[in-house]
């Protein structure tokens, strides 16, 4: 073969079924576009931590909430590590997909990170009204 991949996972001649999905090298562009996807996710995460500890830092505390800014900036700081890990473990995921030359998987991180990003608004939303509500 000149380097095409087969038609499906196992229909190279001599693959039995135990040894599983054939691995190739995939072509240079995906795997450099795939590893631009990690650093992308890995910058949002680290937007997420840094916007965290800016709220923790420079956001004055809400009145009679003393607590408020530690209860939006702890979960933009804890998401933003699982969302690097989670951005890791995707990036081998779609590897091990390119290689085997199978679809790619679906990615939950989209959705999880809108909804995380939902909660955090209405949670500030809720800190804003109740501080008002208590001056």
């Amino acid at each position: 073969m000149s380097g095409e991949r087969p038609a499906s996972p196992g229909a190279e001649a001599g693959e039995s079924a135990a040894e599983g999905p054939s691995e190739s090298e995939p072509d240079a562009r995906f795997t450099f576009a795939n590893e631009r996807t990690l650093l992308a996710w890995n910058r949002t995460a680290l937007a997420l931590i840094i916007g965290g500890l800016a709220i923790v830092q420079l956001l004055p505390p809400f009145t009679g909430l003393p607590w408020g800014r530690h209860l939006l900036a702890v979960p933009l700081i804890v998401f933003g590590a699982v969302l690097s890990i989670g951005a890791f473990v995707e990036w081998g995921r779609n590897q091990r997909a390119l290689r085997r030359g199978e679809p790619l998987p679906r990615s939950p991180l989209p959705r999880i990170l809108s909804i995380a990003i939902a909660a955090v608004a209405v949670a500030a939303a809720v800190l804003v009204l109740l501080s008002e509500a208590l001056d």
